[in-house]
């Protein structure tokens, strides 16, 4: 769970805003807290645009590329991620032209970034492939996905890792505490508590994130 300040710097298109890009594995889902303004969407059915303004609640499935556009300068959303942390952990690849996909080193050198500076660069290089992504067609969203699968793909060990460790786990403790119910067993009651958790601020891929890190 993040709280995310979206950036209000301008792109090439005169549109202010993050960094198009897209979740091989995770769900995301933005509540909209503070400002105006939208998120454009590309999936295999198309291109679109969902307008966020106070009290809005948008979600959206794996394979959506999303670009958050900051209309007031004053967009704040809660974000509430799938999967324990993945889609931080290396899930998201970004909107970046065919020939920086192509390039591991390329890639990684463009998405690493450090400041403000790194920030901008990065969103401004994903704009350009997002804006070419929207106005072709099918053919060149598979080849984004193709090439999308090959960023990813030496990372799904410590990606399944993740998720065992975390989604899949919580799931099956459910699963045990269902069954301990059927046989009249409350115990696990007793281990009820409450838990806390500091933010992470970080420069984040559409604006400025304090990141929560839940578990337990």
């Amino acid at each position: 769970m993040s709280g995310l300040r979206v950036y209000d710097w301008a792109a090439a298109d005169g549109v202010c805003g993050g960094s198009p890009h897209m979740h091989l594995l995770c769900s995301e889902a933005y509540i909209v807290v503070e400002g105006t303004g939208s998120v454009q969407t590309l999936t295999w059915e198309g291109y679109a645009v969902t307008p966020l303004e106070p009290g809005a609640v948008v979600w959206f499935t794996p394979g959506t590329i999303h670009r958050l556009v900051n209309d007031d300068g004053r967009l704040r959303i809660v974000v509430v991620m799938q999967n324990s942390g993945l889609p931080e952990a290396g899930d998201a690849v970004f909107t970046f032209p065919p020939a920086v996909l192509a390039d591991p080193a390329a890639y990684g050198e463009i998405a690493a970034i450090t400041d403000a500076e790194g920030a901008r660069r990065r969103r401004d290089v994903a704009i350009e492939g997002f804006l070419r992504l929207r106005d072709q067609g099918r053919d060149t969203l598979a080849t984004f996905h193709r090439q999308a699968a090959a960023i990813v793909s030496g990372k799904l060990d410590a990606f399944e890792k993740r998720w065992r460790d975390g989604a899949l786990q919580a799931a099956e403790v459910t699963g045990v505490h269902l069954q301990a119910l059927r046989e009249g067993n409350a115990d696990h009651l007793r281990d009820a508590r409450i838990l806390t958790a500091a933010p992470e601020a970080r420069l984040g891929m559409c604006g400025r994130l304090d990141t929560y890190l839940l578990g337990g």
